[in-house]
C-alpha cells in the first residue's frame, strides 16, 4: 500500500468519527440525550440511580463499548496511516511528498507590492516532511494514548459521546494544520483546533466558571489569530503565494536580503506570524487562556493543553525558519518572549495549589523553552524538546487525572498527601514524568533541555542573559514538579476520612498509558543525545539529522557554525543537572523532611507570595484594563461618544431636515399654492358675470334671444 499517497486520509479517518458521534451518538450513547455533564465525576442521572459500586449503572457501562471502540479506533487508524507514511517517507532521497486534492479557492485577483497582478489560490494540498510527520506521530500517538485512557476517566460521565465527538474532532483539525502545504489550509486547521478547544474547556457547560474558561480561551486566541490572518495576506503581497514551498523559494533564493537595521516588510510578516503564535501556544500577553482551560476534562488537558494544540505556534514558526531567520530583530523578540513567559509561569508554579493548574503554568514555562530554541535558531532542538514534552506532559496530565479520579474529583494538593502506596502505579509514572522534566539525565526531558541551553548559550544569535533566565527557569521547574510530587503522594494524609476509605488504583484502560508515556518519557530522547557523548556516533543524532531537510541551517541569513567546545558544553550540562538536584532537593526539605518550614516560608516572603498566588496580578490588569477598563470605563465613554457625537449628529441632522420640511410645507401651502389658488379666485371672480347668463336653461336663452330681438327692434323703431 502507497502510504504517502493516502496521506490525506489521515485526518479523514478522525473526521469520520466526529461525524458519527455528533449526528448519530445519542443513539448510541442511550445516556447520551438524558445525562448532562456538570462535574468530573458526577452527572445528572448517576446522582438519580443507584450506584453499582463504580459510581453508574452497570448497563450503562456496557452500552458505551460502540462509541468506546469507534472513536480510539479511528484515531488508532489514522496513527498506523502515518507510521507507514513517515516509513515510506523516509526512503525517499529529498524526504518530501506532497498531494494536492483540489484547488479549494482559486482566481482571486490580487496585486504584489511589485505591482504585479496575481492571483490569491490556494490548495487543498498535503505535505508530508520531517517536520510534518514528527507531528503526525505525536498527535496521533499520544493522542491514541488518551483517547484510550479517557475510555476509563469518562466512563460515568454526560455527555459522553460528545465529549469523544469534539475529541476526534480535534484530531482531525490537528492533522490538518500540520499537514496542510500551505499557510491559508493551515489557517483552517488552526481556527479548527480552537473552536474545539472552546468546546472541550467548557465541556461542563453548566458549570459557570467552565463555560467563562471557555469563552476565554476562545477570545483571546481571536487577538493572535487576527496578527495570522493579516500576516498571511502580508505575505501574500510579497510573494504572491502561501504555499510553503513558493515561500520558501522566494525567500532563499537570494531575492529579499536579510532584514539587519529597521523594521522591514519581512520582520513585520514575523512579528504578525508570531503575534498568531503567542495566543495559541499560550506566551506573554496571550497566555491567560491557559490556566483557566484546566476547567475541561484531564484528558483534554492533556491533548489539547500539554502534547499537541499549544505546539502549533511553535510548529508555525519553524514551519516559517525561512523568514525568521532573515528577520533576527523579530528572533530576538520570539527568543526575549520566550524567555520572560518561562520564568514568569515557573513562578506562578511555584505556589499553585491545584494540581492541574501547577501543571498548566508549566506547560506555558515549557513552551517558553521551545520559544527561546527558535528565537536562537535552534529550530530543530524546539521540535525535539516539543516531541519529548509531549511524552512527559502528557504523562503528568494523565497521571493527575488518575489522582483525581482516587480522590473523587479532588484537586487541592493541600488535601491530598499520602497516596503513595495506594496507588502505586500512578506514583512511579509520575515520577518518571517529574524526573524528565526536571531535566534528570537518562530521561527524554534531559537531552532536548540540555540542547536547548547549550544552544541559547553558544548560539550567535543567544545571549548570556537569555541562558541565565533559563537555567534559573530549570531550578524552578525541578522544584515546583517535585513539590507537587511530595505535596500529592508523601508526607501524612490530608483528605478526610471517607475519601482516603475509597482511594484506589485506576483501571487499567488508564494505568497501560500511564506506563506507555513512562516508557517514552524515558526512551524518546535517545534520538538525540548531546554530540559530547563520545560513546554515542555523531550518525546517532538521528533527529537532527531527520528533520534537516525541513529546517536545514542552510541560507543566506546563517552564519558559519560556532566550533563546538566540549570542555564548555560538559561544564554547563554538570551545571544545568546540579541546578535541577538542588530544585529537588530544596522541594523535599520543604515538604518532607521540615514541612512546618514552608508555612514559615510564605509566611515570611509575605507580599510575594501573594503576588505569585495572585499570579502576578496579571489577570486582574487585564480586567482593569480591557474589560473593566475599555469594557465598562471606556464602553461608556464610547456609548456617550455615540450618544451625543454619533447620535447627536444623526438627531442633528434630522432635526434640521424637520425643520426644513415644516419650512417647506409652509412655503408650498402658503406661497406656492396661495398663488395658485388666488389666481384661479380671480379668474372664477371675473367669469361671475358670464356665468351668470350661462345657466344651461333652453328656455332661458330662448327668453334672452326674445328680449335681445325685442331691444333691437325697439331701438330700431325709436331710431
Amino acid at each position: 500500500m502507497n502510504f504517502l499517497e493516502l496521506v490525506w486520509l489521515i485526518p479523514l479517518f478522525p473526521l469520520a468519527g466526529a461525524v458519527l458521534m455528533l449526528l448519530l451518538g445519542r443513539w448510541l450513547d442511550p445516556q447520551g440525550p438524558s445525562e448532562v455533564a456538570v462535574a468530573p465525576g458526577v452527572t445528572t442521572q448517576a446522582a438519580t440511580q443507584p450506584p453499582d459500586g463504580r459510581h453508574g449503572t452497570r448497563h450503562a457501562r456496557g452500552s458505551r463499548v460502540s462509541i468506546s471502540l469507534l472513536c480510539p479506533g479511528t484515531v488508532l487508524i489514522s496513527l498506523i496511516f502515518s507510521i507507514g507514511a513517515v516509513a515510506q517517507l523516509a526512503s525517499l532521497p529529498e524526504r518530501s511528498y506532497q498531494v494536492i486534492k483540489f484547488t479549494w479557492v482559486a482566481g482571486l485577483p490580487f496585486f504584489t507590492q511589485s505591482g504585479a497582478q496575481a492571483r490569491f489560490a490556494a490548495d487543498w494540498g498535503f505535505l508530508l516532511d520531517p517536520l510534518s510527520s514528527v507531528m503526525i506521530l505525536v498527535v496521533t500517538g499520544v493522542g491514541f494514548l488518551i483517547h484510550v485512557y479517557s475510555i476509563g476517566y469518562m466512563g460515568h460521565e454526560g455527555g459522553y459521546y460528545r465529549f469523544f465527538g469534539y475529541m476526534n474532532l480535534f484530531v482531525f483539525f490537528m492533522l490538518m494544520l500540520v499537514l496542510a502545504n500551505n499557510y491559508l489550509l493551515m489557517f483552517v486547521g488552526w481556527e479548527g483546533v480552537g473552536l474545539c478547544s472552546y468546546l472541550l474547556i467548557g465541556f461542563y457547560f453548566h458549570r459557570k466558571s467552565a463555560a467563562e474558561a471557555g469563552k476565554k480561551a476562545f477570545v483571546v486566541n481571536r487577538i493572535g489569530d487576527a496578527g495570522f490572518i493579516v500576516g498571511m495576506l502580508l505575505m501574500f503581497s510579497v510573494f504572491g503565494s502561501v504555499r510553503f514551498a513558493d515561500v520558501n523559494a522566494a525567500l532563499a533564493g537570494g531575492r529579499f536580503p536579510a532584514e539587519t537595521a529597521g523594521l522591514g516588510v519581512l520582520t513585520a510578516i514575523a512579528l504578525l506570524l508570531f503575534l498568531g503564535a503567542t495566543g495559541k501556544s499560550a506566551q506573554f500577553p496571550l497566555y491567560t487562556w491557559l490556566p483557566d482551560a484546566m476547567e475541561g476534562p484531564t484528558p483534554v488537558s492533556a491533548l489539547i493543553h500539554a502534547a499537541t494544540m499549544v505546539t502549533a505556534g511553535v510548529y508555525m514558526v519553524a514551519r516559517s525558519h525561512l523568514l525568521f531567520r532573515l528577520t533576527p530583530e523579530a528572533s530576538a523578540i520570539v527568543a526575549a518572549i520566550g524567555a520572560f513567559t518561562a520564568i514568569l509561569s515557573a513562578s506562578i508554579a511555584l505556589v499553585q495549589n491545584d494540581i492541574k493548574r501547577v501543571l498548566a503554568y508549566s506547560t506555558v514555562s515549557q513552551l517558553g523553552y521551545m520559544f527561546m530554541a527558535c528565537g536562537v535558531g535552534a529550530y530543530w532542538v524546539a521540535i525535539f524538546h516539543l516531541y519529548t514534552h509531549a511524552f512527559f506532559k502528557a504523562l503528568l496530565f494523565l497521571g493527575s487525572g488518575s489522582v483525581i479520579h482516587a480522590l473523587g474529583g479532588e484537586q487541592d494538593m493541600r488535601r491530598m498527601g499520602g497516596l503513595k502506596d495506594k496507588i502505586p502505579i500512578t506514583y512511579w509514572t509520575m515520577v518518571i514524568g517529574a524526573l524528565a522534566i526536571s531535566g534528570i539525565p537518562g530521561l527524554a526531558g534531559f537531552f532536548s533541555k540540555d540542547e536547548i541551553l547549550w544552544q541559547i548559550y553558544s548560539s550567535p544569535q543567544g545571549s548570556r542573559f537569555v541562558y541565565g533566565v533559563a537555567l534559573l527557569t530549570a531550578g524552578m521547574t525541578a522544584f515546583y514538579m517535585w513539590r507537587l510530587i511530595y505535596m500529592t503522594f508523601h508526607g501524612a494524609p490530608r483528605a478526610d476520612r471517607h475519601t482516603l476509605a475509597h482511594v484506589h488504583e485506576s483501571p487499567p484502560v488508564m494505568t497501560v498509558p500511564l506506563v506507555v508515556l513512562a516508557a517514552g518519557s524515558v526512551l524518546a530522547g535517545w534520538i538525540g543525545v548531546p554530540r559530547l557523548w563520545a560513546f554515542v556516533p555523531d550518525s546517532f543524532r538521528l533527529f537532527e539529522h531527520w528533520l534537516a531537510p525541513a529546517v536545514s541551517l542552510a541560507g543566506p541569513a546563517h552564519a558559519a557554525e560556532h566550533p563546538h567546545d566540549a570542555a564548555t558544553e560538559w561544564l554547563l550540562m554538570a551545571i544545568s543537572v546540579g541546578i535541577a538536584l538542588a530544585g529537588i532537593a530544596v522541594a523535599r526539605h520543604f515538604y518532607v523532611t521540615r514541612p512546618e518550614r514552608a508555612a514559615a516560608l510564605r509566611q515570611a516572603a509575605g507580599p510575594l507570595y501573594t503576588t505569585l498566588v495572585n499570579k502576578w496580578y496579571v489577570d486582574e490588569i487585564y480586567d482593569f484594563l480591557f474589560v473593566n477598563g475599555l469594557g465598562k470605563s471606556g464602553g461608556s465613554a464610547l456609548a456617550r461618544f455615540d450618544n451625543r457625537i454619533v447620535d447627536g449628529g444623526v438627531n442633528g441632522a434630522g432635526w434640521i431636515t424637520r425643520l426644513a420640511s415644516v419650512l417647506s410645507i409652509w412655503w408650498d401651502t402658503w406661497i406656492v399654492d396661495g398663488a395658485v389658488r388666488l389666481t384661479s379666485f380671480l379668474v372664477k371672480a371675473a367669469s361671475f358675470p358670464v356665468r351668470i347668463l350661462h345657466t344651461g336653461s333652453v328656455q332661458a336663452y330662448a327668453l334672452v334671444i326674445v328680449l335681445g330681438a325685442a331691444v333691437v327692434f325697439a331701438w330700431y323703431l325709436m331710431r
